[in-house]
């Protein structure tokens, strides 16, 4: 039995090239094998993002839970990034 399945798929042109050009450069063997490397990276965000998502989302959302005064209105969070956005803008 295969281990693999074959697909077709359709890429804008832009990702085709640089398909083509992972594959040019030697990078890549196939264009097969850009596509699972990609997956694979894409794979890995996602696992990233549940592991984020359970473990520091999750525990800031049961500590603001038991102790509620630690919430911070969104006001003073807007007011917060205004501020840092204008330094910023100043520096540059």
């Amino acid at each position: 039995m295969r281990s693999t399945q074959q697909f077709s798929i359709t890429l804008p042109h832009e990702m085709a090239e640089a398909v083509r050009a992972k594959v040019a450069s030697g990078e890549y063997a196939t264009e097969s094998e850009v596509i699972r490397d990609g997956l694979r990276v894409l794979l890995a965000r996602d696992r990233a993002v549940e592991d984020w998502l359970r473990k520091d989302v999750a525990a800031a959302y049961d500590k603001l839970k038991a102790e509620p005064s630690r919430a911070v209105a969104a006001s003073a969070v807007k007011a917060r990034l205004a501020a840092v956005h204008k330094k910023a803008s100043a520096k540059a």
